[in-house]
């Protein structure tokens, strides 16, 4: 059956365009499902008071092929510094386990860096 993309009104055969909007009607089988975005199917997986850690860090698991999304709870009409604005950085739930193993790796990396760093500075 065609369908509206505009309005997702079905119509019979034969109709081209959409009476209501005026756009071009397609078939139903060519309109791609939207993506599940309820909030049963992300966790959390890294929180924190710094934008550009969630963003470096989301960045990167994107890289790597895990989705990932921010969800920032601080106030915007009460500008506060700290733990007041916590920025969470969620996953989908069937990702939970690579990014948590990304972010673990990734956090052994970075200490191992800085104890070669501290080593060099010593001597």
């Amino acid at each position: 059956m065609p369908i509206c993309p505009n309005c997702n009104y079905e119509y019979v055969e034969g109709v081209t365009i959409c009476p209501d909007c005026g756009v071009h009607l397609v078939d139903e089988s060519l309109l791609e499902e939207p993506e599940d975005w309820t909030e049963e199917n992300w966790e959390v997986v890294f929180t924190s008071s710094k934008d550009y850690e969630v963003e470096m860090l989301k960045d990167n698991l994107e890289n790597a092929g895990i989705t990932a999304t921010i969800l920032r709870q601080a106030d915007r009409n009460f500008p506060a510094p700290g733990d007041l604005a916590i920025i969470k950085l969620l996953v989908r739930s069937e990702d939970v386990n690579a990014a948590l193993d990304f972010i673990q790796n990734l956090n052994s990396e970075s200490g191992e860096e800085d104890e070669e760093e501290e080593e060099d500075e010593e001597s």
